[in-house]
Formats: C-alpha cells, structure tokens, sequence
C-alpha cells in the first residue's frame, strides 16, 4: 500500500508520518517511509540525532537509479531518456518494498525501526535555477516501479499545501492522509486539495491535529464531512519528540494510538486499483511528454508507453 501525508504547512504532518510508519513496523509489517517534504525532517521525528542518521539522497544516485528500473525494457533507448514520469513496461526492473536491490543499498538506511529514503535538501545550487519539484521526481520514478501489495507500505511525506498537484505523484498513492487542524486555514488546504483529487479518484481520508475538545471536532466535521476519519489530541509525549526525547510508542497517549490503528485499518481496507494507477501513469507521461521532456530528450517519450503492460500482480505473474 502507497500512503502519502498531505496538509498544511505545520499542521504536524511529518510528525503523524513518522508515528504512523513506526506503528506499521512496530507490528512487524513491512515499511518503507520516503521524505518528500521540502523541510527534510522525517529523519529526525523517526528518532534520527543529526543530519548523520539521514541516508544518502535519492538525487545523488539519480542516473543509477534510472539504469536499474530500465532493466531490458526495448522502449527505453537508454538511461538519459528517463524521466520522472517514466512508466514501467516489459522489461522493466520493479521494486519491492522489503528487497535487496542496487537502489536500497545506495539510498535508504534504518532510522529508528524505520527504513528511509529521502529526495535531499534544496541547496544553495539550486537557488534561482531548480525547482523541488525535480528534486521529488526521483520519487514518482520509484513509484512508478514499485510493485507492492497488501500488509506491505510505502508511507511519504509530502510537500505541504497543494503543491503536491504539480507533478502526476498525487495519482501513485493507494491512500492519501490530509492532516488537517480545526482551523479556517487548515479546512481551506483541505478544500483546495479534496477539490483538485476528486476528478483523479484520489482516495482522501482526514486526520484532524491539536484537536483539544468536541468543538474542535464538530468544526472538523462541519467542513470535512464524511472524509474525516480520526483525530488526535494535544499530545505530552509529542511535545517530548519535539524537544528531542522520542520515547517507545507505548509511551503514546492511548486515544493517539486508537487513531493511529484506525487508520492502519482504512488503509488496510483500501482496494489497490492497478489499472487506475496504470492508466494516469501513461496519461501524465503524455503529458510530460509534449510539455517539455520530448525538447529536453530528443526522442518521442510517448513511446516508451507500453500498452500492454499493466502494473499489479496480476500482469507480473502472468
């Protein structure tokens, strides 16, 4: 299962990533947690003490990575004409979740209990030249590929607000999670986003944050309706990871743990839709396509879409 969080900037999404990832692995379900984030903080709330316990970014080994999902895939003339929206097709490498692979032991290290990847600060270079966005590129590539299935979990934390919409990524996900404080800015953000996912099928659910009493909630369910899954309350055992002191999970108030399971249980629920996730792979790839990477690459990249490949189980046995 693909899981992104999504949400206002400060709402405390990094943070319910990071707790929702530990309690996956904590049950012992295979877990890989990527961050997304412009903030690169999911290190640190997963238990990381320095910038020493964050893996190697994925952009670092970009070209390598692009060469390893290509495998023999004949529509793929070579490596540098990849791009972010690359499909997969016949051919192709995919990932697994909980695998041994070039790209895992390049780019992702236990943090914690948690295996994690990350796309890489935004530096001084890229100042006035790059956007995060082709930075978060090399994550829609690995999900492109990623071939997972149920009791297994990809749980990313993405970039805050709407910003998410500026690639085909928000199409990867199986679940997107909004945290979503009961405020008029945070229920806006949620508006905004449940706006632009409606005519993608994306499935939304609404954690609501800092919510302190029943007011809090009904101002939640006034303006997020059905959407609204759970709630978490002012947390002292948060305030203690925020200051450095991220006890064990059993430390972690038990109406916070109820909601953490509620939403392994929404997740587990959740239908993997494979033709759905195929079929807006190619269409964004189109699109891509003739907005800019056919200039950049030379060569037609509608081309590499393969029609008859369709990612899912199913198609890879067969």
């Amino acid at each position: 299962m693909k899981v992104a969080f999504v949400g206002k900037g400060g709402s405390g999404k990094t943070t319910l990533t990071a707790l929702y990832a530990r309690h996956l692995a904590a049950a012992g379900r295979p877990v890989l947690a990527i961050d997304a984030d412009i903030n690169q903080h999911l290190a640190v709330a997963l238990g990381g003490s320095d910038h020493a316990a964050t893996p190697v970014p994925l952009g670092a080994h970009l070209p390598a990575i692009k060469e390893y999902l290509r495998g023999d895939n004949p529509r793929i003339g070579s490596a540098a004409e990849m791009v972010k929206t690359t499909p997969a097709g016949r051919g192709s490498r995919l990932l697994r979740v909980d695998e041994e692979n070039p790209i895992y032991t390049s780019c992702v290290a236990p943090v914690g209990e948690v295996r994690l990847a990350v796309t890489g600060e935004f530096t001084a270079e890229d100042l006035g030249v790059a956007c995060y966005h082709s930075k978060v590129g090399a994550v829609e590539l690995l999900l492109n590929h990623m071939l997972d299935g149920p009791g297994e979990y990809v749980v990313v934390d993405m970039t805050a607000g709407a910003d998410s919409f500026a690639s085909g990524l928000f199409t990867r996900f199986d679940r997107t999670v909004l945290v979503c404080e009961p405020t008029v800015r945070g229920v806006g953000v949620y508006q905004q986003y449940a706006g632009y996912a409606r005519d993608y099928g994306v499935a939304l659910s609404v954690i609501g944050n800092k919510v302190e009493d029943a007011a809090d909630v009904e101002f939640l369910r006034a303006h997020v309706g059905d959407d609204l899954l759970t709630w978490v309350g002012r947390s002292a055992y948060v305030r203690r990871a925020e200051r450095g002191v991220l006890g064990p999970l059993e430390e972690v108030e038990a109406e916070n743990r109820a909601a953490l399971g509620r939403l392994a249980e929404v997740v587990d629920a959740t239908t993997q839709d494979w033709a759905a996730f195929t079929r807006w792979a190619h269409e964004f790839h189109r699109r891509n396509a003739v907005a800019w990477a056919n200039d950049r690459t030379g060569v037609d990249l509608s081309m590499q879409i393969d029609p008859d490949f369709q990612m899912g189980p199913a198609t890879v046995s067969a």
